[in-house]
């Protein structure tokens, strides 16, 4: 059977350029919903960023007075520090992507602190706050100690040149690790946020291979049942027709043919039953096993007079539905064979529900055509249904009942029963046994399935 690739070995859509509320994608395979996400966070970020700097201008240039020199250099780095931090932002550049942004937010973030140190510029260092954040929530934290470190570093190199008091600088440091702080729970938070995007994607992809596999093993179930069902019926009627239409044309035996005829309408039933049977067990809504095999014990008692007891044993708990289905399949043969070789002999039927298996077990006295353990039948073989295959008096089971007819010996058919054979491969299938043989003059058929999905290997 061909499958379908798994949605792993899809291709994946290449990762968007990293945005200013972005950052670096985390492995995150991005969708419409996604990006109009993003796209309104960008729009939230610059914002903040775009009134934070205004609000920094108005600090600087209302309510402080400098001298001339002092004024041109916090200009100069109030502008300079600006644009910096804009174009370590924006998605543009040359060389390595990473490598230009760390540079250049780090160059923001020293020239706006080094100018901070002089008096009634402190606001100045809002700037280098900015850009450490930024750096701090990049793909690496050695983006942020970079920002930070180089920041650090020039306020102490302009504390040296100024003349400003040491003592009111030192708050300088603090701020900047406040933003490296902040940056650093930004990217926190952005990294779990992917990790959590990935892991519901990932969770849906196994959903959806989950169900692909449900859907397939379904499959496999139902064209298991119509084999079972449809195959056997229609083969066995092929046969009566072929050994109906042998004894009237090379014997002009018309009471043994009409027999036949019979014998392959009841097939036609039958199978007809069984494919309804088998299409109602393919439902969710099954009955209990215990109530079809009680509803198939009074249906055997009706059409061949034998007396079936059925006892079940444990708490009944229900089972799936390829489980139960091969109980009553293994129910369903082994009444049949007890029909055909003792009639009118009585059946027990025992149910017995375990911690981890259902057991069922189908006993009755041997009949006159049942081989013995002892005994082998010296004209053919034993098979696991009881019935004997390839005998001298008889056709075998699944040869054309025409040859045996033109041999002029004991006419024999076969019914429509699937055979336990059949009944202990589905049972392998679900990582269950059946055994069946004599003893103690008793014919006893015995099933096993686990309660739980516990596959053969």
């Amino acid at each position: 059977m061909t499958t379908a690739p798994a949605a792993a070995r899809s291709g994946r859509p290449a990762p968007r350029a990293p945005g200013p509320a972005e950052g670096p994608p985390y492995g995150s395979n991005p969708g419409p919903d996604d990006d109009y996400r993003a796209d309104v966070l960008t729009s939230v970020t610059w914002l903040i960023r775009a009134g934070a700097y205004v609000l920094f201008g108005i600090d600087l240039f209302t309510h402080h007075a400098y001298g001339p020199v002092e004024h041109l250099a916090v200009t100069i780095a109030f502008g300079l520090s600006g644009a910096l931090t804009l174009w370590g932002l924006l998605p543009v550049g040359l060389g390595d992507g990473t490598a230009r942004r760390t540079t250049v937010l780090a160059l923001a973030a020293s020239v706006s602190s080094a100018v901070a140190v002089q008096p009634g510029a402190t606001t100045l260092v809002g700037v280098g706050m900015i850009a450490t954040i930024d750096a701090a929530t990049g793909l690496r934290r050695s983006e942020g100690w970079c920002v930070f470190g180089s920041a650090v570093l020039a306020a102490e190199v302009g504390l040296f040149f100024s003349t400003a008091d040491p003592q009111a600088a030192q708050g300088i440091p603090l701020l900047l690790a406040i933003g490296l702080l902040t940056g650093f729970n930004r990217r926190a938070y952005r990294v779990q946020a992917e990790q959590n995007k990935a892991l519901l994607a990932q969770a849906e992809r196994l959903r959806s291979e989950q169900r692909r596999v449900a859907v397939l093993d379904e499959r496999t179930r139902i064209a298991r049942e119509i084999h079972d069902v449809l195959a056997h019926s229609l083969g066995a009627l092929g046969i009566q027709i072929q050994a109906a239409r042998a004894l009237l044309t090379d014997h002009q035996d018309t009471d043994r043919a009409i027999e036949v005829l019979t014998t392959a309408q009841r097939i036609a039933s039958d199978g007809l039953s069984e494919t309804r049977r088998a299409v109602h067990a393919l439902r969710t809504d099954t009955p209990p096993l215990s109530e079809e095999l009680a509803r198939m014990a009074a249906t055997h008692e009706q059409r061949h007079g034998s007396t079936v007891t059925l006892t079940v044993v444990g708490g009944a708990a229900p089972l799936p539905p390829d489980r139960a289905l091969a109980l009553v399949r293994t129910a369903q043969e082994s009444l049949t064979n007890a029909a055909k070789h003792a009639p009118l002999r009585p059946v027990t039927v025992d149910l017995r529900y375990g911690d981890e298996d259902v057991t069922l077990t189908l006993t009755n006295p041997l009949g006159r055509d049942t081989p013995s353990a002892a005994e082998p039948p010296p004209d053919g073989t034993e098979r696991t249904d009881g019935t004997r295959e390839g005998t001298a008096g008889g056709a075998a089971d699944g040869a054309p009942a025409g040859a045996a007819a033109g041999r002029g010996t004991a006419f024999a058919t076969v019914d429509g029963g699937y055979g336990l054979t059949g009944m202990r491969e589905r049972l392998l299938l679900l990582g269950g046994t059946l055994t069946a043989g004599p003893a103690d003059g008793r014919w006893s058929v015995t099933a096993c399935v686990p309660r739980q999905g516990r596959a053969a290997a």
